[in-house]
């Protein structure tokens, strides 16, 4: 009961920290944000653009500071990667849960540019936190059902378009361009509508990869690998904010941009999809190979110490 309570505890002034992190910092982002709209001239706007992402990473250093003041996490990463602020990155990562977000800020604010992440359109109404996103130029995507693609193809070309605008944008200045490839959180349920051949994701979607290589490959100096684990089970938002996420895994890895992929046409030419989708699901293979061997070894792990403390 005591623990409970003390988890409950903590959940609550980790969300009021929270809380005011964002009232702190969003009226001000979008202070900035409304100047820039209003200044002439992209020179004048690129240096808004640095005011804005100094914010930004403020904010986030905020969210790591309250983190690090009410969670005993165990944080186990290794990152085989040369890091640089003023490069720009392609990042991919497995996803499981909001907290995957909160993961990445900590680990990778200003050690690389800006994460930016392709959102759902409804995402923009979400108090506060949408129009932050709106103001640090996360782009907003409509996501449709194939059948309704079918009925209406004019959708697919807006929705392309909307990611062509948003990669011109961060071609301009060092980005982390933020991509969940299987589109979705990962649960059991979708797992097993999709018939996925994977023991820990779902299947993987090479669509946004190949827009953002087709406009920025040449600009990407890397690919960012990113993997993580939650040894203990996958945490929902509110079981985070508690304190009940005592370990996390993560493992990044820098890969080359297949430069063999930009010569084609990912939306006309069918044997450049299929190069795509070879190349996404061979990445993906050994990402689920890499999760199994990073479960086996936790559990190896914590069976050790159980025997460590048993007299």
């Amino acid at each position: 009961m005591c623990q409970r309570l003390r988890s409950s505890l903590t959940g609550c002034l980790a969300a009021l920290l929270l809380l005011f992190n964002i009232l702190f910092w969003v009226p001000l982002l979008l202070l900035v944000a409304l100047l820039k709209l209003l200044l002439p001239g992209q020179a004048l706007r690129r240096r808004i653009d640095r005011v804005l992402l100094f914010i930004a990473q403020t904010w986030i250093s905020g969210n790591s500071t309250w983190m690090q003041w009410t969670q005993h996490t165990v944080w186990d990463v290794q990152i085989d990667a040369e890091l640089h602020a003023k490069r720009w990155y392609l990042v991919n990562c497995n996803h499981q849960s909001w907290v995957d977000i909160l993961v990445l800020q900590h680990l990778f604010n200003r050690r690389i540019p800006l994460l930016r992440f392709f959102l759902k359109q409804p995402l923009i109404w979400v108090p506060f936190m949408g129009l932050a996103w709106w103001a640090l130029d996360f782009p907003f995507m409509r996501r449709h059902s194939p059948q309704y693609l079918e009925q209406h193809p004019e959708m697919r070309a807006r929705d392309q378009e909307t990611t062509r605008q948003a990669c011109e944008k961060f071609s301009r200045i060092p980005t982390s361009v933020m991509n969940f490839v299987e589109g979705t959180r990962f649960s059991p349920a979708k797992q097993a509508r999709q018939q996925s051949p994977y023991r820990h994701l779902l299947k993987p979607k090479a669509g946004g990869i190949a827009m953002a290589l087709s406009v920025m490959g040449t600009q990407f100096d890397a690919i960012l690998d990113v993997t993580i684990v939650y040894p203990e089970g996958v945490p929902n938002f509110w079981q985070f904010l508690c304190g009940r996420m005592p370990r996390v895994v993560v493992r990044a890895r820098s890969l080359p941009v297949p430069r063999q992929l930009l010569r084609g046409d990912y939306h006309t030419d069918p044997a450049c999809r299929a190069a795509y989708a070879h190349w996404v699901q061979q990445l993906w293979q050994e990402k689920d190979a890499q999760i199994s061997t990073l479960l086996a070894l936790s559990k190896a792990r914590e069976q050790a110490a159980q025997k460590i403390r048993t007299p």
